[in-house]
């Protein structure tokens, strides 16, 4: 059984609890918000507890559940704490009022980027920024397991996060080194922009991808 911790305690990081439950993990959640994140706890019940973010660490495998900006924060604010660790980053650095770019320069990813910050001995992965909270905390659409995309330049890594997203009833799929995170991301820039679009009705915050067979 994996220690999970998970930094956030909105939508994604209670889908993302939800999975990890589900395949026995137990989870850690790190919340800013003390009350928010209590009530997450109740929620998600039994294997969960929770911290501020002045509580230690305790998973071998990080969740990044927050927004870019607020991720690049929160390494800052962990520090050399992370080391060893997998972190995993599940942003998509879009901009949000236009809905039409990335936040992220050329030539980079907001995984990348969250690299540059990190500890010198942690993991980053790049994982669930295709993946909705919704369709996430369900586990499925139509019958159909998720896919969960999968990249990273540490291969160990890689094989630790696929390892619980199988376990947690999801499709993992390794797309290759962390740079493969700027088409990932760049993919959801594309969808994102659809989901918004009054052009197109049929898509919209419950959209899930994957790939066939």
């Amino acid at each position: 059984m994996e220690q999970i911790t998970i930094i956030g305690s909105g939508n994604m990081a209670r889908a993302i609890a939800v999975r990890m439950l589900k395949a026995r993990h137990s989870v850690q959640i790190l919340g800013r918000n003390g009350e928010k994140t209590r009530e997450l706890v109740e929620i998600l019940g039994a294997g969960a507890q929770g911290g501020g973010e002045g509580a230690v660490v305790e998973g071998g495998i990080v969740f990044l559940a927050v927004p870019f900006a607020e991720a690049k924060k929160s390494l800052l604010f962990y520090g050399e704490t992370l080391t060893g660790r997998v972190i995993v980053d599940i942003s998509n650095p879009v901009d949000l009022a236009t809905f039409d770019s990335l936040v992220t320069p050329a030539g980079t990813s907001a995984a990348e980027e969250i690299a540059l910050h990190a500890s010198p001995g942690a993991f980053v992965v790049k994982a669930f920024n295709t993946c909705f909270a919704k369709p996430l905390e369900l586990g499925s659409v139509a019958g159909v397991p998720l896919d969960v995309f999968i990249a990273g330049d540490s291969e160990q890594a890689k094989v630790k996060v696929s390892a619980v997203v199988a376990a947690s009833g999801l499709r993992p799929i390794d797309v290759g080194p962390l740079r493969r995170a700027r088409e990932l991301e760049a993919m959801m820039l594309l969808i994102m922009g659809l989901q918004v679009s009054p052009e197109h009705n049929n898509f919209n915050w419950d959209t899930s991808l994957n790939l066939l067979p």
